[in-house]
């Protein structure tokens, strides 16, 4: 028994043809819209007028006690944006206002336990715990079976560099 996969337009529900040019949609704000952002799928055809029925709009975030320490986010027309500006005509507000800097992007890594026989014995900066260096003494076919398969270098009781860091006995 076969499978077949037909692929329809989320918009009008007509039957792509395998050979069909599909126009990827991401609709990312939306009133109805609960989850995040979403993907349709459309003909060229039935989005060649999107661009004319797109909108002016001003996207601002509202800084207030309103929100519980969060911005709200207001999407409104350009022009009625625009209209705010009553002493100096918002075009040339804009030019000369505040810049926002984005906050910095801050590395979600992860602090990596290396006392665990997960990372035991992985290359890494710093000083070796004891028990990691215990793991790797007691486990350590285990530790280079897995440095071997994630392609990294193993580990050499008889290296002296290995043997202090990891507290093998000396074999000099």
């Amino acid at each position: 028994m076969g499978k077949k996969t037909i692929h329809v337009s989320d918009f009008t529900g007509t039957v792509l043809q395998q050979d069909d040019e599909v126009v990827r949609i991401v609709v990312l704000e939306h009133p109805d819209l609960v989850a995040g952002p979403v993907q349709l799928d459309a003909t060229p055809g039935e989005v060649e007028n999107i661009d004319d029925a797109a909108l002016d709009v001003a996207v601002v975030e509202i800084h207030d006690r309103h929100g519980g320490g969060e911005p709200r986010r207001v999407v409104l027309t350009a022009s009625e944006f625009d209209a705010m500006a009553t002493d100096v005509p918002m075009a040339q507000l804009l030019k000369t206002a505040e810049r926002v800097r984005p906050p910095k992007a801050r590395k979600s890594t992860e602090k990596i336990d290396y006392g665990t026989l997960e990372h035991a014995g992985k290359p890494h900066r710093g000083r070796v715990t004891e028990e990691e260096a215990r793991l790797v003494r007691e486990q350590l076919d285990d530790v280079n079976k897995r440095l071997a398969d994630a392609g990294v270098r193993q580990i050499d009781p008889a290296d002296p560099e290995h043997a202090l860091r990891y507290g093998f006995p000396d074999v000099s």
